[in-house]
């Protein structure tokens, strides 16, 4: 199966679920607000991700409903939050108004602050193990912290207008982009109750994908289009904010990134040959489709 038909095949159903969860309770625009940056598109990754690995070993993909709508939650909530005046200051998300923008700033902190709480309520839901479902909790917390994402999102800003190595950037995007992707590998590897040595490797392949696709969002928003990617490029020039192009060059960085791919492939191909009924096509085919050129 090709990740793309993957994608045809159970997005909609997907976000039909996710939407359900945000049930109108609080008496005020917040689930409004909630459903609005939800629904307002993007490529749905990360739980795509998940469903891409469940269904790889041929495991049922609905099942993972739930833990892949909280991972988009928690990415959709950071973003939110990413947008804010005291953040990134930026006014277009998705191709759309960003949440304090089409909100107020006050109901956009909360939406991101209820979608965020509602990810951890959904994660209990599912029709797994108590065992499974603790130790999918722990790792999402773990990822979307101060040791993941919130964590790299901080050492972000901390490094705007600074002169940043290479592993002091990579270690940045590791937490702040890397860790939801981890999520998404992790969990679809322990959902579809892989080996220990197959689900390190998909570990190891979320950490080289987790930087590939940092390196990506930094050429685009370098050489991007705007109506294309559904948000400003050149941000992170205007905020002082170290980046693969800034730090070693365009064509430096898309050698890199280049490399990235290849060494993903290369795991793709080492789990074929451990597990003789994955099916190799459909992670492939995702590394392929962020190739930029």
């Amino acid at each position: 199966m090709k990740f793309q038909t993957l994608t045809d095949q159970y997005t909609s159903a997907f976000i039909d679920y996710m939407i359900s969860q945000v049930k109108d309770a609080s008496g005020t625009q917040l689930e409004e607000s909630m459903r609005y940056s939800i629904e307002a598109g993007g490529k749905r990754l990360r739980p795509l991700i998940l469903f891409a690995i469940v269904k790889a070993f041929d495991k049922e993909v609905e099942k993972a409903f739930p833990y892949a709508a909280a991972l988009e939650m928690i990415h959709t909530y950071s973003l939110i939050h990413d947008d804010l005046p005291a953040m990134d200051d930026d006014d277009l998300r998705r191709g759309k108004p960003t949440n304090h923008i089409a909100f107020s700033e006050a109901t956009a902190i909360l939406a991101g602050d209820a979608l965020l709480t509602k990810a951890f309520e959904l994660m209990t839901t599912g029709q797994h193990s108590a065992e499974t479902k603790v130790k999918l909790i722990k790792e999402l917390a773990f990822a979307s912290g101060n040791e993941g994402m919130v964590g790299g999102q901080h050492a972000d800003m901390d490094g705007e207008h600074a002169d940043l190595t290479l592993d002091e950037l990579e270690a940045i995007h590791a937490r702040k982009t890397g860790q939801l992707i981890h999520f998404a590998f992790f969990a679809g590897g322990v959902l579809a109750e892989v080996k220990e040595d197959t689900l390190n490797d998909l570990i190891e392949m979320a950490y080289i994908l987790g930087l590939a696709y940092q390196i990506r969002d930094d050429i685009l928003d370098v050489e991007g289009d705007q109506e294309e990617l559904g948000k400003r490029v050149g941000a992170d020039a205007k905020l002082g904010k170290s980046t693969y192009p800034a730090l070693l060059g365009l064509e430096e960085a898309r050698a890199y990134f280049e490399e990235r791919l290849k060494d993903a492939h290369s795991l793709n191909r080492l789990i074929k040959s451990r597990e003789t009924d994955y099916d190799e096509e459909i992670l492939a085919s995702f590394i392929d489709s962020l190739a930029i050129y």
